[in-house]
């Protein structure tokens, strides 16, 4: 190894249910749009023609249980439940089969947004980075092995603030399939282990303030926590 500058710090690590060996962070995916309820109260349409992605820093990955600043830069800052998928083996230009044998765990996870900096980006038609890429905006909870979770359908997804239910779906509510996603995204990366792909949010985000308690589930996997500080 040449000497460096200076040294970075470590990826962030996910515990995985039966491994003693943690899961590190690589590169992180999110897919927009992907629940046509959610489309619709943002005010825009699912565009059913191919999926679209934007990316969030593996350095601002969090586990669950974490207190989070609120963040600088924005008044309304927004929790987003989604379903986390764990990519283990390398892939490009994948059938759905490959895809599918490809996926090594699934977790849940939130996708912390500034929504009021999305959204003025978003009318300027400039990229989502500001509003998306946000320090400590991918939290993940203990990864669950795809063996052990089973077929993704109809499992339902929520998210409750301050013990109030504001999320409430089934993960059938996807436009995309994981399957359909991994695929898709295959197209255009040389997927690898360590990549995660976050992949949409139901109807019912909203705006969080210091003090909040957010707790959100997918049945079969391990619950999240993230307290905004």
């Amino acid at each position: 190894m040449p000497d460096t500058l200076f040294t970075l710090p470590e990826p962030v690590t996910l515990p995985v249910n039966g491994e003693t060996a943690r899961y590190p962070v690589g590169r992180v995916f999110c897919v927009g749009r992907n629940y046509a309820a959610h489309a619709a109260e943002m005010g825009t349409e699912v565009d059913r023609e191919a999926p679209f992605y934007f990316t969030k820093s593996a350095c601002h990955a969090l586990n669950s249980g974490c207190t989070l600043p609120y963040p600088a830069g924005t008044k309304n800052f927004h929790y987003e439940m989604e379903l986390a998928v764990a990519i283990g083996t390398p892939l490009f230009q994948a059938d759905l089969t490959e895809a599918t044998a490809a996926i090594y765990a699934y977790g849940c996870a939130l996708d912390m947004t500034r929504r009021d900096v999305q959204q003025a980006l978003r009318a300027k038609q400039r990229p989502w980075d500001l509003g998306k890429d946000v320090e400590g905006c991918a939290v993940f909870a203990r990864l669950t092995k795809a063996a052990d979770m089973g077929h993704i359908g109809s499992q339902k997804i929520g998210l409750s603030l301050n013990g109030k239910q504001r999320q409430n779906a089934t993960l059938n509510d996807m436009v995309w399939s994981v399957p359909e996603l991994v695929c898709h995204l295959s197209g255009y990366y040389h997927l690898r282990p360590g990549d995660l792909i976050l992949t949409g949010t139901p109807a019912g985000v909203g705006p969080v303030v210091t003090g909040d308690d957010i707790t959100g589930s997918i049945d079969g996997l391990d619950p999240i926590q993230l307290t905004i500080g």
